[in-house]
């Protein structure tokens, strides 16, 4: 018997020797494999880029990851304490591979009490850094050295610090800072334990315990983990029984708080990709933009309003779709989801499914379960839906899927989504800083960023130019010329005969050149460009910025029949802003690392070092001009609203209504508004600059302006002032031109040698001039 007990114990001891020799042959075999750990030490995770505004405010980031880098000292200890109470509250205790919560796991499993796992933080680091996903006993073995090798490298708040900023969270965010910004849309130092909790039942299973996609399992998660944090004492019965009761808003739409300027952090990134590439999404660059945050925010919303206020005088083109609505309320609630899941919310235009519909009520679902009723004044912009005559595709009946917004009364109106484009943009004419930018009515439904890149006509809101080129020719605004009509006939033209007119068909005559402008009379601009002769003029507006090739030397300039972006038309009035520099428009004023680090920094221009596109004085008889303008001419509304004087502008209306232009500045801030169609057609016969652009411009004024004093430009060397007007001083004795075209009535007898007109193909194209 002591034989065989002696046999056994051999045999157990040899096989104990056995199994460790060959443990010992498998780790000396896979230590010197594993990946090398010592980069961890100075751990940097992929971070996105950030773009910011000017005072630090989010714009934009990119990146395939959502993470903020949060170093453990600024990890809040109830974020620590709740990620211990569920995933290894003996982490400070273990040397990574916690005996006993295996042990205590495997037993809690078997008695099947609520299933436990086992593997610690340091192993969760271990796996989610360096190994799959894969269950197999190899990559078991590996975990495991991993874990002693980490836990030999690093400290316990390295490892936490690296497994609070690298685990994944679900809806792209990694890390628990990540992660308090996605779901509660406030960052990590200000959650309470309610939130805390939810957000560590996220690692076990980012889909499942999901608050936005799957609120009632992450809710029961998240109450067992408070109750774990009780367990172990991170927090007390009162607490606890506090924090089970907290009603937590969990964000599920965009994040309304954030500033609109999508078309800027875009510009940004083409930006910062060309200078780093891949790099750029990955380095946790830091962009801050000149952009203020206030006055972008102020750009956004008044573009928005202006083309919704030009929204509501259009027809009613019907409802979006036409879904069929069951019977059965819940199969209704699932309906009325698929539809508006494909019609998502525009801003402030918000999408809704119609449940009845009548001529005086329209009752309609939101996505988010709300019902809303649509009477009165809010239903006049569907009248034509609401016709017992409507045709079917415009009819709103049940199942309808329509756009409504929320007037100021804090009632609802039906509307629909604008197909009319905008842009607006504003630069600090002193140093070409852009303040402000917004290039469409909404990046999400079209990505062409209208200020950079959409080449129109300016119409009127070009004459400035051509004015300030006459200034250098002896034009005084006293200069009389005749508004009287002219006439090109088949002989001159080598085609049919052109015949510009005024935009209101009206001629008043002889008249100084001040008024001419202010009143945006067409007779006298051609006038005026005949005199200073096209080519001169092509050869001037250079100096503003402005492409030769893009304006030929036609009559036509006179009437913008070139092409400009509404940035290039900012820049131009820059230069008559602050006294005749040439600005170079720039966007980005620094770039940090993640760490806060200037890796570069733009120098702010400054004015006097920049080229001189015109002189000073040219630069202040202009001021005076464009000041007329904005106070008894064609945008007169503009110092009657905002109660200064030093306002300048002037409105553009191309031909047929196509563009619609305000451009115009402050000493401090110059910005410029367009409306139009994409697909260039009629705006409306009655739709001009002065009414669709110059009130969206002056509602930005109105933020961009608060607090900023009244400004006089001084008067230049060789200014002087006769009889209450303006003159170079070589032509304030009737030394300059004193008038043009006041024998005249065609251009064939002009007192000036006429200008050739267009050739047929430029005719052709622009047979019919702008106005106004």
């Amino acid at each position: 018997m002591l034989r065989a007990v002696l046999w056994l114990a051999g045999l157990v001891a040899a096989g104990a020797v056995a199994i460790a020799l060959t443990i010992a042959v498998a780790l000396s075999v896979a230590y010197p494999n594993l990946p090398d750990i010592s980069d961890l030490a100075d751990y940097r995770p992929k971070l996105p880029l950030r773009v910011y505004s000017a005072e630090g405010a989010l714009l934009g980031e990119f990146g395939e990851e959502r993470r903020n880098l949060t170093p453990i000292g600024e990890i809040p200890q109830v974020m620590k304490d709740a990620v211990l109470a569920i995933e290894d509250t003996r982490f400070f205790q273990h040397g990574g591979v916690d005996y006993k919560g295996v042990m205590r796991a495997g037993l809690a499993n078997l008695g099947r009490v609520k299933s436990q796992g086992a593997s610690t933080i340091t192993m969760q680091v271990a796996r989610n850094v360096y190994l799959s996903s894969e269950k197999t006993f190899t990559r078991k073995i590996y975990e495991i050295l991993l874990t002693f090798k980490l836990e030999h490298l690093l400290t316990k708040d390295q490892i936490l610090e690296i497994y609070m900023n690298q685990i994944f969270l679900g809806n792209r965010a990694y890390g628990f800072a990540a992660a308090s910004e996605a779901y509660f849309g406030k960052p990590l130092k200000a959650i309470s334990i309610a939130e805390a909790a939810m957000l560590a039942g996220l690692p076990k299973a980012p889909s499942a315990y999901n608050p936005i996609s799957n609120p009632k399992r992450a809710r029961a998660r998240q109450l067992y983990i408070i109750e774990r944090m009780e367990e172990n004492g991170f927090i007390s019965t009162q607490e606890a029984t506090a924090a089970k009761k907290e009603e937590l808003k969990i964000r599920t739409g965009p994040d309304n708080t954030r500033v609109h300027a999508e078309y800027v952090a875009e510009m940004a990134r083409q930006l910062i990709y060309a200078q780093y590439g891949n790099e750029a999404y990955t380095r946790g660059l830091n962009v801050y933009t000149t952009l203020n945050a206030a006055e972008q925010d102020a750009a956004y919303a008044a573009l928005r309003k202006g083309i919704m206020d030009y929204e509501r005088r259009q027809h009613y083109r019907g409802p979006e779709k036409f879904v069929a609505l069951p019977a059965a309320a819940q199969e209704v609630e699932d309906a009325i989801d698929d539809a508006l899941a494909n019609h998502p919310d525009n801003g402030d235009v918000l999408s809704a499914v119609v449940l009845e519909s009548s001529p005086r009520k329209i009752v309609a679902a939101r996505a988010n379960g709300d019902t809303l009723e649509i009477t009165g004044e809010g239903l006049k912009p569907a009248q034509s839906g609401l016709s017992d005559k409507a045709p079917p595709n415009i009819k709103i009946r049940r199942g309808a899927v329509i756009r409504v917004v929320k007037t100021p009364k804090e009632t609802w109106e039906i509307t629909q989504l604008p197909e009319v484009e905008g842009a607006f943009v504003a630069l600090d004419p002193r140093n070409g800083s852009i303040r402000a930018l917004v290039g469409g009515f909404d990046f999400d439904k079209n990505k062409f960023n209208h200020v950079t890149q959409a080449w129109r006509q300016p119409g009127s809101s070009f004459k400035p130019f051509i004015y300030s080129a006459a200034l250098e020719k002896g034009f005084t605004p006293a200069t009389v010329v005749n508004d009287a009509p002219l006439f090109f006939d088949g002989g001159v033209t080598g085609g049919q005969p052109w015949e510009p007119k005024n935009y209101d068909g009206k001629y008043d005559g002889p008249m100084s050149l001040r008024t001419g402008l202010a009143k945006s009379k067409n007779m006298i601009s051609i006038r005026v460009l005949q005199a200073v002769g096209p080519r001169a003029g092509q050869d001037w507006i250079t100096r503003f910025g402005f492409d030769a090739e893009r304006h030929p030397a036609f009559l036509t300039m006179a009437l913008g029949a070139g092409s400009v972006t509404p940035l290039q038309v900012a820049t131009g009035y820059s230069v008559f802003a602050n006294g005749g520099y040439r600005v170079n428009p720039w966007l980005i004023a620094k770039v940090t690392d993640h760490k806060g680090r200037i890796i570069s920094e733009s120098k702010t221009p400054v004015t006097s070092e920049q080229p001189r596109a015109i002189d000073a004085r040219n630069a202040f008889v202009m001021n005076s001009l464009l000041q007329e303008v904005t106070r008894s001419g064609t945008a007169a509304r503009a110092q009657g609203t905002l109660k200064r004087p030093d306002l300048y502008g002037k409105t553009g209306t191309t031909n047929d209504s196509w563009d619609a232009w305000f451009a115009g500045y402050q000493p401090t801030i110059a910005a410029v508004t367009w409306i139009g169609y994409d697909t260039p057609r009629n705006l409306g016969n009655r739709e001009t600059g002065g009414g669709l652009s110059l009130p969206v411009w002056i509602s930005f004024m109105q933020q961009a302006l608060k607090g900023v004093p009244v400004m006089e430009t001084p008067v230049p060397p060789g200014v002087v002032n006769v009889g209450g007007e303006w003159f170079y001083e070589e032509y304030a004795r009737n030394a300059g031109v004193a008038s043009i075209g006041l024998d005249e009535r065609t251009m064939g007898t002009s007192s000036v040698a006429p200008a050739a007109p267009p050739p047929v193909e430029e005719r052709n194209r622009i047979l019919e001039l702008f106005r106004n």
